[in-house]
């Protein structure tokens, strides 16, 4: 009888693609190549004698058999991977900053594939507006921050572009006789700003008529009717309407999202790319 052994790369590479839906950000993931991906998953489904993945142009699905290997997999890698923190010395510490703009409602998704890529790894994530993690960055106090772009400065890596609109709550009307409502992060928020500059600019009359402390905060007093806020769609609950084309307010610009690391460590740099890949992938979908 032959005996057939998985190889754990291969596996792992499966699980990736399942995870991010996409054969690039899985390869980015693992800092390798789609060419290099695509091999592993043919050389898994040789060894399985299963075809675990369905590929589109368009999108990549798991197969019936894919679904039903799925679990195993992760269980596998747990196990692989608890197995070799046996012996392990103290636990690496990784201080991430993320803008409030940038969290979203994806963010238990985030950790958990940057907690998949390296278990061991201890993360401490804060949350904040992009100028205060830059400032504690620059200090020192944080190893990597995902922010809105600076306009000061040039270092780091934009990871994605995202859409903006001017959103309010289904039904809600704007009074022309009025400044226009608006809802607001408190200061500084770099956002915050461009919208006022942006209002200013475009003449339009407004006041702020809400401030909250996070995005979240924001987000809510949209949908209860208190004004307009500018955000991004995926960071608003399922029916906000952009209003900003009905009521001829400015058009947002598409927002830059930016990586800013000094972190050098090979197996942290592996979990920071998986959350970059996994965060991409928010993103775009």
């Amino acid at each position: 009888m032959i005996e057939r052994t998985l190889d754990l790369d291969a596996v792992r590479a499966f699980v990736r693609i399942v995870e991010l839906r996409s054969f690039t950000l899985a390869a980015e993931a693992m800092g390798t190549t789609q060419a290099a991906i695509s091999l592993k998953l043919k050389r898994l489904e040789e060894r399985l004698g299963l075809r675990l993945v369905e590929r589109t142009p368009r999108y990549v699905e798991l197969s019936v058999q894919g679904a039903a290997f799925l679990d195993h997999a992760r269980e596998l890698l747990e196990v692989h991977d608890r197995a070799l923190g046996v012996f392990a010395g103290a636990r690496q510490r990784l201080a991430i900053g993320i803008s409030d703009h940038v969290a979203g409602p994806e963010l238990p998704m985030l950790i958990a594939r940057m907690n998949a890529q390296d278990a061991q790894l201890l993360t401490e994530i804060r949350i904040g507006s992009s100028g205060e993690l830059l400032q504690r960055f620059d200090r020192r106090e944080l190893d990597t921050v995902i922010v809105r772009l600076d306009a000061g400065r040039r270092d780091g890596e934009v990871l994605a572009e995202e859409k903006f609109g001017w959103f309010a709550a289904p039904g809600w009307q704007h009074r022309a006789d009025e400044p226009l409502p608006v809802a607001t992060l408190a200061e500084p928020c770099g956002v915050r700003v461009m919208a006022g500059q942006l209002l200013d600019a475009a003449g339009v009359p407004w006041k702020e008529t809400f401030v909250g402390g996070g995005v979240a905060t924001v987000a809510a007093a949209v949908m209860a009717g208190l004004g307009v806020a500018a955000l991004a769609p995926r960071m608003l609950p399922f029916g906000a309407v952009d209003v900003g084309p009905r009521l001829g307010l400015p058009e947002l610009p598409r927002l830059p999202v930016v990586l800013h690391t000094r972190v050098k460590d090979s197996q942290a740099r592996k979990a920071l790319a998986a959350l970059s890949a996994a965060f991409k992938g928010a993103v775009r979908n």
